[in-house]
C-alpha cells in the first residue's frame, strides 16, 4: 500500500507541476488588445512588460502577416514565435522612407537616427542639422544596396518600407541579428490611417503614450477642419480636376485613394469620383478632356515653376478651364534645403494641414486667417 500511495502521490505532484507551469505560460502571454481607430494595417497587444505588434497588411494584396515582440527593460520574453524581437531601450535606428522621419521628430527621438538611404531626400530641419554634424550615415540609393553597411552600424532596428526592394534582405538582416520591421503605412487609404502609424513607431521606441498624444492632436485638428466642410451644400461644391500626363497617359487618384478622400473631406467635387482604385488610375487625354474641361480647380500638378511653363510643357493643358482661370495648385514648391519634397515627408503624418490647405483653396471663407502650408498656386511667371 505504501508503494501504491507513493506512486499516486508522485503522479499528483507531476500533474500539479505541469498544471502550474501551463498556468504561468498562459499568464505570460495574456495581452490587452488596443485597436487602432483608422489604420487597418497593424494591430497592437500590450502585455506585462512587453508589446506584440502585428503588421496585417504589409503591402497591397499581401496574404502573410508579420509579428514583432517589443520587450521593456528587465522583462523575460513570453513564449511565442515572432519575426523579430526588439529590446528596449533603443539607442540607434535606421529608417528607409522619408514618411517615417516626422515620427522621430514629433517624438523627440531624431537623435536616434543613424542611417538613411539618400540623405538629400530628407527635408526635416532637425534631421538636416544632424546630417551636417555627420551623425547620420548615407546608405546610398537604397538600403537594400548597402546591407553590409547596415550590419556594420549595428542598429537596434531598421524600419523597412514595402515599396522598394528591401524585402529581399529581411532574412540577411535577421541572420545578422538586426530586427527588420516592416512599415506598410502606404496601404492605408483613410487620411488619418497613415498618420496613426506613429503609434507603431512609438511602441518600437518605447514611447507609445507620447505617440498616442501626437496622433490625437492631428486627429482633433483634422476632424475640426472636416466638420467645417460638412456645412457646404452639395450644389456649391466646386468641381476639381487632379493629376497630370506622362507619355500620353493621365495619372490621377482613384476614388478610394487617400488623396481623393481628402478632396471629398475638403468639400470638393472630384471629377473622377467614379474611377475605382486605391492608387493612381490611368486615363486617356480625350476622356479627361471630356470629363474635366469645365472643372473650376486643378489640384496636384507636376513640378512646374509657373502656369506658363506648364502650358509650354504640354499645350493640351491649356484647353482646361482651371488652367485658363489660373486655379492650378501644386504641392511641389515646398522643399528641404537639398530638394526633398516636404509634402511626401510630413504630409502623410499631417493630413490635417493638407485638408486645411484644400479647404482654404476651395472655400477660403471657411478659414479666413489660414495660410497655405503645402500647396501653392501656380502664377503667371
Amino acid at each position: 500500500m505504501n508503494k501504491i500511495f507513493k506512486i499516486f502521490f508522485l503522479t499528483l505532484l507531476i500533474i500539479n507541476v505541469f498544471s502550474c507551469q501551463r498556468k504561468e505560460q498562459i499568464q505570460e502571454i495574456e495581452t490587452k488588445k488596443i485597436s487602432p481607430i483608422y489604420a487597418n494595417g497593424f494591430s497592437l497587444e500590450q502585455g506585462d512588460g512587453f508589446w506584440i505588434v502585428k503588421v496585417l497588411k504589409p503591402w497591397t494584396g499581401a496574404q502573410e502577416t508579420f509579428s514583432y515582440l517589443i520587450l521593456e527593460e528587465n522583462t523575460l520574453p513570453p513564449i511565442g514565435d515572432f519575426d523579430a524581437t526588439i529590446q528596449l531601450p533603443i539607442q540607434k535606428v535606421i529608417l528607409t522612407s522619408t514618411t517615417q522621419i516626422p515620427h522621430l521628430d514629433l517624438l523627440n527621438e531624431t537623435k536616434k537616427l543613424i542611417g538613411f538611404p539618400n540623405l538629400d531626400l530628407i527635408s526635416s530641419p532637425i534631421t538636416r542639422d544632424r546630417i551636417k554634424e555627420g551623425e547620420i550615415i548615407d546608405l546610398g540609393a537604397g538600403a537594400s544596396a548597402n546591407t553590409e553597411l547596415i550590419i556594420d552600424t549595428d542598429p537596434n532596428w531598421i524600419m523597412v518600407s514595402t515599396l522598394g526592394d528591401d524585402l529581399r534582405y529581411l532574412e540577411v538582416l535577421k541572420s545578422a541579428g538586426i530586427p527588420a520591421v516592416i512599415n506598410g503605412e502606404y496601404v492605408e487609404q483613410h487620411p488619418l490611417g497613415r498618420a496613426e502609424w506613429i503609434k507603431f513607431t512609438g511602441i518600437l521606441l518605447g514611447k507609445y503614450e507620447a505617440a498616442k498624444a501626437q496622433f490625437e492632436q492631428v486627429e482633433q485638428s483634422y476632424l475640426e477642419a472636416e466638420k467645417l466642410a460638412t456645412s457646404i451644400p452639395e450644389s456649391t461644391k466646386p468641381s476639381v480636376l487632379s493629376g497630370v500626363m506622362y507619355q500620353d497617359i493621365w495619372y490621377a487618384p482613384g476614388r478610394d485613394s487617400w488623396g481623393a478622400k481628402i478632396l471629398d473631406n475638403a468639400g470638393g467635387k472630384y471629377v473622377f469620383e467614379d474611377q475605382e482604385g486605391t492608387g493612381s488610375v490611368q486615363l486617356n487625354y480625350e476622356f479627361v478632356l471630356d470629363q474635366a474641361i469645365k472643372c473650376t480647380y486643378w489640384i496636384g500638378t507636376a513640378d512646374f515653376s509657373s502656369i506658363q511653363a506648364m502650358g509650354e510643357a504640354e499645350p493640351r493643358y491649356k484647353a482646361f478651364e482651371a488652367w485658363k482661370l489660373g486655379n492650378v495648385y501644386s504641392y511641389t514648391h515646398k522643399r528641404g534645403e537639398t530638394g526633398g519634397l516636404e509634402y511626401f515627408e510630413l504630409g502623410y503624418m499631417r493630413p490635417d494641414l493638407i485638408l486645411k490647405d484644400l479647404i482654404k483653396i476651395l472655400h477660403p471663407k471657411l478659414l479666413p486667417d489660414y495660410e497655405l502650408y503645402f500647396y501653392e498656386q501656380l502664377h503667371e511667371k
